[in-house]
């Protein structure tokens, strides 16, 4: 079966953010992602976990995205513009697709 290169991106972000993340990558051009809950994690501020919290404020969500490797540029600079004044990391990774028009 043939597979095709493409780009995974995952940003993980406070919870509070995703609207504005996913209308800036709409805006660069990605037509689709999917978002998951992050439950909890350990990184340079420490352990942390969304166990307790009332609200969402105070938790974090992953967005993916997976892309042709033409349009990775655009979509960094929008999650840059997003991500710079706040908690988040962004990992790019190499993949391969099956259908290369989905993407």
């Amino acid at each position: 079966m043939q597979t095709h290169k493409a780009k995974r991106v995952e940003i993980t972000i406070e919870s509070v953010m995703q609207s504005r993340l996913t209308d800036a990558l709409r805006d660069a051009g990605v037509t689709g992602y999917t978002i998951l809950p992050v439950l909890g994690g350990s990184g340079r501020s420490g352990e942390w976990s969304r166990s307790g919290q009332v609200s969402r404020a105070g938790g974090m969500v992953q967005v993916t995205c997976i892309i042709r490797p033409d349009r990775l540029d655009a979509l960094l600079d929008a999650a840059f513009h997003v991500v710079e004044r706040h908690i988040g990391v962004v990992c790019v990774t190499d993949c391969d697709v099956l259908r290369a028009e989905r993407f």
